[in-house]
């Protein structure tokens, strides 16, 4: 069964998982156990999958995969945990990938229940661990977003703001000086067309940075 991407994706939005979440499942006596757990960057994915492999230390093997970043800067890093090559990290990643998520990592701890299940057994055992703790997680979207400095007269105040709400920008920082100084941040596929916007209905009387 393949896995599907839930949506179409525009290049600054991405799907991840809302919570981190814990599926078991067991297969001729090893009981498999998936913790799903949404991360920003490596260093959260690398402390998680810590935090789990500590927790269960006595395991046969603490697997994982994880994927961070969006097109074009995505980290996807996986490991088998003595398990045989290819069949535990790499089915994992597999999974998270074939969702089209983002920002995800999930280790699946196996004890041993005294049956071994092959190259092809393990493979499938991987693969459905972790297709079900992702399926026990709630699916968000998320968007990527660019700070903006901007810098204008106060007679233009009145443009400026209404294309900040046509944009739907949120302004996070205010000074008022000479001249007054606004912040935001600003949907990334929006940046382009805000600036042009702006520039046009202000002459070109404001200072974007």
């Amino acid at each position: 069964m393949k896995d599907k991407v839930l949506f179409q994706m525009n290049d600054d939005e991405y799907l991840t998982i809302e919570k981190q979440q814990q599926a078991e499942i067991k297969v001729k006596g090893s009981k498999f156990i998936g913790t799903a757990a949404p991360v920003n960057d490596e260093n959260e994915a690398k402390a998680f999958i810590l935090q789990v492999s500590q927790k269960y230390f006595d395991a046969t093997h603490n697997c994982y995969a994880y994927t961070v970043g969006i097109h074009p800067a995505i980290i996807s890093r996986y490991n088998d945990a003595g398990e045989p090559a290819g069949t535990a990290g790499k089915p994992i990643l597999n999974v998270i990938q074939g969702k089209g998520l983002a920002n995800v990592a999930v280790v699946v701890t196996r004890y041993f229940g005294g049956t071994k299940l092959g190259v092809g057994g393990l493979i499938r055992a991987y693969t459905d661990c972790t297709r079900t703790v992702i399926d026990h997680c709630a699916i968000v979207k998320k968007y990527i977003f660019q700070k903006l400095n901007l810098r204008f007269d106060y007679k233009l105040t009145g443009v400026v703001m209404r294309t900040i709400s046509q944009f739907d920008a949120k302004i996070i920082d205010t000074k008022y000086e000479k001249q007054t100084q606004l912040a935001l941040f600003l949907r990334k596929s929006k940046v382009d067309d805000f600036q042009m916007f702006l520039l046009e209905n202000t002459s070109g009387k404001v200072s974007i940075v």
